[in-house]
């Protein structure tokens, strides 16, 4: 079993976790209760597993059950949702009706976002010691850098779809929005890796792919805000939003190279992550694929905005021609490494069969779909034929993927397999309790 689990997984397969559960065992201790509850299953890590098996507690009933075990990992959810509806809006050989799918996709995208977002809230509102047990969880603290690029998403569609459609202020709405997005994911991309110096068991054989989740964050930011910048009417606002991005791109792009050779020195010496994890393979075409799309597409912004405000002028040409020419050979080059990885995430896929559904599929679709991103824009760019088809192939294989994910997703969350936070194991009945009793909840409420 992969040590980058942090010990929760057992030496166990996941089809044997239903088994008896004792004392020392158990997330959620309860007096004089000795009934075993739905063990738990394969928890995002981008994949990470729990196969260890847990009590029934009086607040793992109804509402509360889902509300104390919504991680941070189902904004994975937006992620995968919201790059479809930007892959149908965006395709290269496209049409009306699925322009009009795309539009049902970033509403559904919006509806679960404020949805995850007010249960979140919930969470740790009525429960402040999860948000504490999350922050120290290796895993599940990584997660956090999920709720940025879901948001992030919506930002992209507001600007393809309501700024043309409605103009006025959503500009405006989509900027404020991106200023949130960006300090969240600068909050998680600084902060994250050094609770993981600072607390974490940090060997080589604990490296995952999930590093990057926080660090990726930045780099979506800086996407976004090359996608704002080019819908805004003023000059001078178009400016500081390419410059906060070009930070935003190289603070991400950088970490995330230093993370990949760490990755890449663990999977080589500790062999594949075992299948209940498997997917998080693909996670590095995340940091590739939306840095490659973001430096062409800061370069072709800051092409004409360079111009107009007469930012860094030299005597034949402007620096913005320069960004434009170099951001896309660096994205060509980022595209290139990806599809490196890309290989290695279909080999590992290949050698490792039947392995379980968990969240962590969801993985999947977000990495793929930004790296279908960058190769629709080299098709853009260059003009490309071959990057056309090669893109148009991809969206369609991130939505069908999107698709069986989310029949996978909705299965398992109606039977309560994947609801299952394992932060919450360091956490007693005790401690539920009294942020419930805190609240003036009644003592011996009965649970529905």
């Amino acid at each position: 079993m992969d040590p980058a689990m942090d010990g929760v997984c057992g030496d166990s397969n996941l089809s044997a976790a239903a088994g008896t559960c004792n004392d020392h065992d158990s997330s959620f201790q309860s007096g004089n209760n000795q009934s075993c509850a739905t063990p738990d299953t394969s928890e995002l890590e981008t994949g990470c597993a729990i196969a260890s098996t847990c009590k029934t507690s009086k607040y793992q009933h109804g509402w509360r059950r889902i509300v104390q075990n919504f991680t941070p990992s189902w904004f994975a959810v937006n992620m995968g949702t919201g790059i479809v509806s930007i892959l149908l809006h965006n395709l290269p050989y496209n049409a009306h009706w699925l322009r009009y799918i795309s539009y049902v996709v970033f509403a559904l995208n919006v509806l679960l976002f404020v949805l995850f977002l007010l249960i979140s809230i919930l969470r740790y509102t009525l429960y402040p010691k999860i948000w504490v047990a999350m922050l120290q969880h290796p895993m599940q603290s990584l997660f956090l850098g999920c709720f940025p690029m879901g948001l992030a998403t919506i930002i992209n569609m507001t600007c393809f779809v309501c700024v043309p459609a409605w103009g006025g202020g959503w500009w405006k709405v989509a900027w404020a929005l991106w200023w949130i997005d960006a300090a969240i994911a600068t909050s998680t991309c600084l902060y994250l890796p050094f609770v993981i110096m600072l607390y974490h068991d940090a060997k080589l054989e604990n490296v995952t792919a999930a590093w990057l989740l926080p660090i990726v964050s930045t780099i979506v930011a800086a996407a976004t805000g090359s996608i704002v910048a080019a819908i805004m009417p003023h000059p001078q606002l178009q400016l500081i939003t390419i410059i906060t991005s070009y930070i935003l791109w190289g603070k991400g792009v950088s970490l995330a190279m230093v993370v990949l050779v760490c990755y890449f020195l663990r999977l080589t010496t500790q062999r594949l992550p075992p299948k209940e994890v498997i997917v998080s393979v693909f996670l590095p075409l995340g940091p590739l694929g939306q840095g490659g799309f973001c430096i062409q597409n800061l370069g072709s912004v800051a092409r004409q905005v360079f111009r107009e405000t007469d930012t860094l002028p030299l005597s034949m040409v402007y620096a913005g021609d320069i960004l434009y020419i170099v951001g896309f050979m660096i994205g060509m080059v980022m595209w290139a490494f990806g599809l490196v990885w890309f290989f290695f995430a279909l080999a590992t896929i290949w050698h490792t069969p039947k392995f379980p559904f968990n969240l962590g599929w969801w993985g999947f679709t977000f990495p793929l779909g930004v790296y279908t991103v960058c190769t629709t824009q080299l098709a853009k760019e260059l003009p490309s034929a071959f990057f056309r088809v090669v893109g148009t192939a991809f969206s369609v294989a991130v939505t069908l993927l999107w698709i069986v994910v989310t029949c996978g997703t909705l299965k398992s969350a109606y039977s309560g397999e994947i609801l299952v936070a394992p932060c919450l194991k360091d956490l007693t009945d005790q401690d539920m309790e009294s942020h419930f009793m805190h609240r003036g909840g009644p003592q011996n409420r009965k649970e529905g």
